[in-house]
């Protein structure tokens, strides 16, 4: 389990592996200084309501894991999350499609 951590105050965990693709798509977006709504459904310990922020270049981030291995990466998720964060409605969780075989991490 992972947690990103936004502008020191919002806290939100997410498996390794799904905070790995999180990272890539955020960090691409933010290099092209693009900025874009992140949306995520809470966990009901916090109410299981949701949460909207408004991530741009200088929103303040941190990605905490706490696995030792760098999760592999699937690319088709990759596409899949990048498409989600360039829409109208801004990123949020899609589920992970199947790939043949999962790339390392880079």
């Amino acid at each position: 389990m992972g947690r990103l951590t936004y502008d020191g105050t919002i806290k939100v965990d997410f498996d390794d592996r799904v905070l790995a693709h999180l990272q890539l798509v955020i960090g691409a977006k933010i290099r092209r200084g693009e900025s874009f709504h992140f949306s995520w459904r809470d966990d009901p310990s916090v109410g299981d309501g949701r949460t909207v922020v408004w991530i741009h270049p200088a929103s303040n981030l941190s990605y905490k894991y706490y696995g030792s291995k760098q999760p592999a990466i699937n690319r088709r998720w990759l596409e899949d999350l990048t498409t989600s964060a360039n829409s109208a409605g801004g990123l949020h969780l899609v589920p992970e499609p199947s790939e043949a075989v999962a790339e390392d991490a880079p």
